[in-house]
C-alpha cells in the first residue's frame, strides 16, 4: 500500500497566524488570557493552547473586567468588538486578513444602501461574523444563501442594486454555480473586486482533485466543525473516491484500506502537520510502504502579527 500525500495540505497563512497571536499573547503577558470561540477549528490546536493557559469562552460575559480577548481567526460581528470596547478589555483580534476583506466589502456595499447577498453556511461562525458587520441603517438588507435552491428564491429589495460576498472556505465550484445564477437573475450584480474564497481554500480544493485521480482511497485530516476540511472530503467523495475525515489516526478504520493500492493523505487549513506525520505512522503499521507527495502550488504568503504583539510591549 503506497501512501501519496497531497501538496500543498495544513496550515495556511491565517491559521499560522491566529495561533501565532495566541502564542505570543501568552508569552508576553501570561495565563491566563480569554479566546472567543475556537481561535481555529482543529481539536488538537485547541487542546495545545489549553494546556498553555488560553481560556476558550462562547461569549465575552465570561471574560473578566481587565482580561485579555483573542478573537478567532474567524471574525467576529461588530456588536462583539462594541462590547469588548465598552468593557475596555484588551484585545488581540486574530481574524484571518482574507475574512477582514469579506468584513470591508460589506461595510462598504451596506454604506451604499445596496442589499448583499452572502453565499456561505448559515451557523458558522464566519458567516455569523460576516453578516454581523452590515448596517442596515443606509438601507439595505442582508440574505444569507446557501443553495443553489436559495439563490432562485432570493428577494432583494432592488433587483438593480445588489451585491455578493462569499464566506472564504467554500467549495469553489459550488459558489460558482451559485454566483452564475446570481448573475442570471440579477444582471446588474456587483461582485468583489477579488475573490473572496481564499488562495489556501482553492489550493487545497485543487490539491485533492489530483489526489483523487491518483487514489483509491482519501483520508482528509481535519475537524467535523472546520468548513474547509468537509469540502475537501466532499470534493474527493464527489470523484468517486471513498473518503474519511478523520480528526487524528485514532478515527481511522482498518477496512477502509482493504485492498486499496494507493491511499492519499489532505489536510484541512487548520490541521497542523503532526496530524499528518501520526496518520502516516499508523498506516505504516498496517502495511504503508513507500511515502511520497504530489507536486502542487508553491504558498509563501505570511500574514504578520498585530504591531503591538511585535513590538512586544507589555
Amino acid at each position: 500500500m503506497k501512501i501519496l500525500l497531497a501538496n500543498p495540505r495544513g496550515f495556511c497563512a491565517g491559521v499560522d497566524r491566529a495561533i501565532a497571536i495566541v502564542e505570543r499573547a501568552l508569552e508576553l503577558f501570561g495565563a491566563p488570557l480569554w479566546v472567543r470561540h475556537e481561535v481555529v477549528h482543529n481539536r488538537a490546536v485547541v487542546a495545545r493552547l489549553r494546556q498553555l493557559g488560553a481560556v476558550f469562552v462562547d461569549e465575552l460575559e465570561a471574560v473578566p473586567d481587565g482580561g485579555i480577548v483573542i478573537f478567532s481567526a474567524h471574525g467576529v460581528p461588530q456588536s462583539v468588538v462594541d462590547e469588548a470596547a465598552r468593557r475596555g478589555l484588551r484585545v488581540f483580534d486574530a481574524t484571518c486578513p482574507l475574512v477582514t476583506k469579506v468584513h470591508l466589502e460589506v461595510a462598504r456595499f451596506a454604506a451604499d444602501g445596496r442589499d448583499v447577498i452572502l453565499i456561505g453556511h448559515a451557523g458558522h461562525p464566519e458567516v455569523i461574523g460576516t453578516m454581523g458587520r452590515f448596517d442596515p441603517a443606509p438601507g439595505g438588507r442582508i440574505h444569507l444563501v446557501e443553495t443553489t435552491a436559495d439563490a432562485e428564491r432570493i428577494a432583494p429589495r432592488s433587483p438593480q442594486h445588489v451585491a455578493v460576498v462569499t464566506q472564504t472556505t467554500l467549495s469553489v465550484d459550488d459558489t460558482a454555480r451559485i454566483v452564475a445564477l446570481l448573475r442570471q437573475r440579477f444582471p446588474a450584480l456587483v461582485l468583489p473586486r477579488r475573490e473572496d474564497i481564499c488562495y489556501a481554500t482553492q489550493n487545497r480544493q485543487d490539491a485533492v482533485r489530483r489526489l483523487a485521480a491518483a487514489c483509491g482511497v482519501i483520508i482528509v485530516v481535519g475537524s467535523p466543525a472546520s468548513s474547509n476540511s468537509n469540502r475537501l472530503r466532499e470534493i474527493a467523495a464527489a470523484q468517486g473516491i471513498p473518503a474519511w475525515l478523520v480528526d487524528d489516526a485514532g478515527d481511522l478504520r482498518r477496512e477502509w484500506f482493504s485492498g486499496a493500492a494507493v491511499v492519499g493523505i489532505t489536510a484541512g487549513a487548520s490541521a497542523p502537520e503532526a496530524l499528518v506525520e501520526r496518520i502516516v505512522e499508523r498506516l505504516r503499521e498496517w502495511g504503508g510502504t513507500e511515502v511520497s507527495e504530489l507536486e502542487g502550488a508553491r504558498e509563501d504568503i505570511v500574514f504578520g502579527l498585530p504591531a503591538e504583539l511585535r513590538a512586544g510591549r507589555g
